[in-house]
């Protein structure tokens, strides 16, 4: 693949054909597969972020959009046929790995999504980009579960204005789960609110959000990369 253009790869599936968009990297080490949210598409500030910079650090980035989107679809599917849409692109981001190890991942329900496939995609680690902890306004519809569910390190991305649960409550509610579970790693994005967009008056400008993102991203993918 040219490690200059995207490449833009059609998955057929049950639901209709999904779509990967390809940033490849000319010299990779590692495979990130990310999905987009219920609310917009891989074209999402921090997916884009992650598609430009990661591919020149040795990560080739492959963004799925889900049969729904790619049909032009305005209301996402339900959880259980995005899962089954993710599971059926999985022979192709084997084949784009080419043996390397895979971090899924994504923003919203695609986290969501990764969170609950990544035991049967055999992913490395997850990378979750504002998990949707509850709807808003709705905080006792929980799905800490989801994020509970990866047994690989989990980074998580988490704005502390984000209406579907902030970074504290967040860190707060993995902290009083049951069990252990030191492999959630949860990151503040400060000032950022679900779309990772900051206030003027924030600490964080945009352009200051993308490289925490991307940087973060980078030295978790590289500590995943050096455990044994």
């Amino acid at each position: 693949m040219d490690a200059a253009a995207d490449v833009v790869i059609d998955v057929p599936t049950a639901a209709g054909p999904g779509r990967f968009t390809v940033a490849a990297a000319t010299q990779p080490r590692a495979l990130l597969w990310l999905g987009h949210g219920a609310g917009g598409g891989i074209g999402a500030v921090d997916l884009a972020a992650l598609a430009a910079a990661l591919p020149a650090v040795g990560i080739t980035v492959a963004r799925y959009e889900q049969p729904w989107r790619v049909a032009g679809k305005r209301v996402a599917s339900r959880p259980p046929a995005l899962d089954a849409a993710w599971m059926e692109a999985a022979p192709v981001v084997a084949e784009l790995a080419e043996g390397l190890p895979v971090v899924v991942g994504g923003r919203s329900a695609g986290a969501r999504v990764a969170c609950r496939t990544a035991t049967a995609t055999g992913a490395a680690a997850v990378i979750c980009l504002a998990f949707p902890l509850h709807p808003p306004g709705r905080p006792e519809v929980t799905r800490l579960d989801e994020l509970l569910t990866p047994s690989v390190p989990v980074l998580v991305l988490q704005g502390d204005r984000d209406t579907f649960g902030g970074a504290d409550l967040l860190r707060a509610d993995v902290e009083a789960a049951p069990g252990d579970h030191a492999n959630v790693r949860i990151v503040t994005v400060s000032g950022a609110d679900h779309g990772m967009k900051t206030l003027k008056a924030s600490p964080l400008t945009a352009r200051d959000v993308r490289e925490l993102v991307v940087s973060t991203t980078a030295a978790f993918v590289d500590d995943v990369l050096a455990r044994p």
